[in-house]
């Protein structure tokens, strides 16, 4: 069998997930035009499908990603602070809530339009445990593991995790704000995030930061009603 991609394993499931985005906004725009007829929640059920097929990329390429070292985290003092920084991230998010020029404010996920039972809950789940657990691993795997080093050196992996450099630090921070609908709460993220991993030198103190960041606004969100925070 043949080696492995080091780049691959770390963008493919980052790519896929894009991809199951630019699949819904197609469907939606199709819809808008009058092209197709879509329910209010019929693209809903496109989320588990899209967390289930990159949880699978994950576990697949899961030997591959030798920097995530749960070790890390048997450090209290510092996955305390980190938990704190996500936090942090969570409050200042919901305080940049607003889009840029005339992008229309998000739709948001709304389970409260999908049937009663457990359609509804299920659904929820799958949101949540998508957002806290595969979300954060994706995103930190492409955005601090790969691409930050790769904007220093393509033979990324001679580049020692955490390295800095201005042109990866703005270049991560400004990309990763407009993967969001939120782009400045997106900005100031990523640059929570690739200041976590330039202190610790530890991707799995920022998959941390960014699961503590997405569970408090998943909590903040199911208990205010602001869907467009999803």
């Amino acid at each position: 069998m043949g080696q492995t991609n080091p780049s691959r394993c770390r963008y493919l499931p980052f790519a896929v997930f894009m991809a199951f985005i630019g699949l819904d906004e197609i469907i939606r725009l199709f819809s808008k035009y009058g092209f197709i007829t879509v329910g209010e929640t019929t693209l809903y059920y496109l989320y588990p499908l899209k967390v289930l097929v990159v949880a699978c990329l994950l576990y697949r390429y899961r030997k591959e990603y030798q920097e995530l070292k749960l070790k890390d985290l048997a450090n209290f003092s510092t996955t305390f602070t980190v938990c704190i920084s996500g936090l942090l991230v969570f409050f200042l998010w919901i305080h940049m809530d607003w889009t840029l020029g005339v992008a229309e404010n998000p739709r948001g996920f709304n389970p409260t339009l999908l049937p009663c039972g457990w359609v509804r809950v299920v659904m929820t789940m799958f949101r949540v445990s998508g957002a806290v657990l595969v979300v954060p691993v994706m995103e930190e795997l492409f955005w601090r593991s790969f691409l930050s080093r790769y904007i220093i050196d393509s033979d990324f992996k001679k580049v020692p995790l955490g390295s800095f450099s201005w042109a990866s630090f703005l270049l991560t921070a400004v990309l990763f704000g407009f993967e969001h609908n939120y782009i400045l709460a997106g900005m100031m993220a990523g640059i929570f995030y690739s200041l976590i991993l330039y202190r610790t030198k530890s991707l799995a103190q920022c998959v941390l930061a960014h699961a503590v960041t997405n569970l408090a606004l998943a909590l903040y969100v199911l208990s205010s009603g602001k869907w467009q925070f999803w």
